[in-house]
């Protein structure tokens, strides 16, 4: 078995490319974790999109609602210190009263987010990339300027979740131990995702709320006439929606920063919105374009402690870190040019819709 991996690897060329799939397997069981914990707020930014876009109403403005979500949480636990709750202590995944607040905040933040782009783009009947154009814009500014106002003050930090520890025994299982390790060694909102979108999936094609949201979103005339009330569920989905950003935001800023940094979204939102196009509209699709489009995050960090051997490793190394960085980006770029005419999104997606006046 050897030789046949040496001669493998011996082949000009294609040699690399055996020598990189078999250093992607020897990582994934130390690795593995990263891949979820660096995929979930764009998941989560996802299953927003799926909420508004699944009713008809587009939704650019993810990146924004993450980012005031972020902002809010780290504020609002940090509010709690200040007023004297306690951090850390022996509660599950290190939670405290400051960090509960603050994802509750967050998914407050994020609805009320999702309220202002409901009522432009239903109510109003603004254009839909315009409404998600302002809350972009408006949510860098608005928290660019506060954060640098509040950091004067140097507020206390709350802290972050803490990670589930997986036992020994279990994390040792020949073939499954490190899938085993690399769902549950996350933090609970990263957690979270794999029962929210199993859930979404279930609901979404298994449910009297799918179904009638699904109609809403292909043809809003012919949902109307057999009694579903399109404006009141595009407003009930797209406020519900905000929650999935408010999460992804906290996710941010208590799962991994513990604080907020200007524009700490980084584009999140947008990758977000790619991998629900990518990934059909569907929950479970837009999950898996999630992971793919940040496995180089897990990539670059196992190049930088534990790189390949070998004339791959001389390669790799020599390949600037901001390089590995800027792959979730380009990978999204290519994804959009070779699939997006391959997708088709819910007929009525971006059309402002209106009820026919009885006479």
């Amino acid at each position: 078995m050897d030789a046949l991996v040496m001669f493998l690897y011996d082949i000009p060329l294609l040699g690399l490319l055996f020598q990189f799939g078999g250093y992607v397997i020897s990582i994934l069981p130390t690795t593995g974790p990263i891949f979820l914990f660096a995929a979930a707020p764009i998941a989560l930014g996802s299953l927003c999109g799926l909420m508004n876009e699944r009713s008809g109403i587009v939704n650019i403005g993810i990146e924004g609602m993450m980012l005031t979500s972020a902002f809010v949480s780290a504020y609002a636990a940090s509010l709690m210190v200040a007023s004297g709750a306690t951090v850390g202590g022996d509660a599950p995944f290190g939670a405290s009263t400051p960090l509960i607040v603050g994802v509750l905040a967050a998914m407050i933040a994020g609805m009320l987010v999702s309220s202002l782009h409901a009522w432009l783009t239903i109510t109003i009947r603004t254009d839909q990339i315009i409404s998600g154009t302002i809350i972009n814009i408006t949510a860098l500014g608005l928290t660019s300027y506060l954060n640098q106002i509040l950091s004067k003050a140097s507020p206390p930090n709350a802290g972050t979740f803490q990670p589930f520890i997986v036992p020994a025994d279990i994390v040792e299982l020949p073939v499954i131990g490190w899938f085993i390790n690399a769902i549950l060694n996350q933090r609970p909102i990263t957690l979270s995702i794999i029962v929210l979108v199993i859930a979404m999936q279930i609901l979404l094609f298994r449910s009297r709320w799918g179904l009638r949201t699904r109609a809403v979103g292909e043809h809003p005339k012919a949902a109307e006439t057999v009694g579903i009330d399109v404006i009141r569920l595009r407003y009930r989905n797209v406020i519900l929606g905000g929650i999935f950003a408010g999460l992804a935001g906290a996710s941010l800023a208590l799962e991994s920063a513990g604080s907020f940094q200007n524009n700490m979204t980084v584009g999140r939102g947008f990758i977000a919105l790619a991998a629900l196009i990518f990934g059909r509209w569907t929950p479970l699709g837009a999950f898996g374009a999630a992971i793919l489009f940040t496995a180089s995050e897990a990539l670059e960090r196992s190049i930088r402690f534990v790189p390949p051997p070998g004339q791959l490793g001389e390669i790799m190394i020599g390949i600037p870190l901001q390089v590995y960085g800027a792959l979730p980006y380009l990978i999204t770029i290519v994804v959009l040019a070779g699939f997006v005419g391959r997708s088709t999104a819910p007929a009525a997606v971006g059309q402002p819709y209106e009820r026919e006046r009885r006479h």
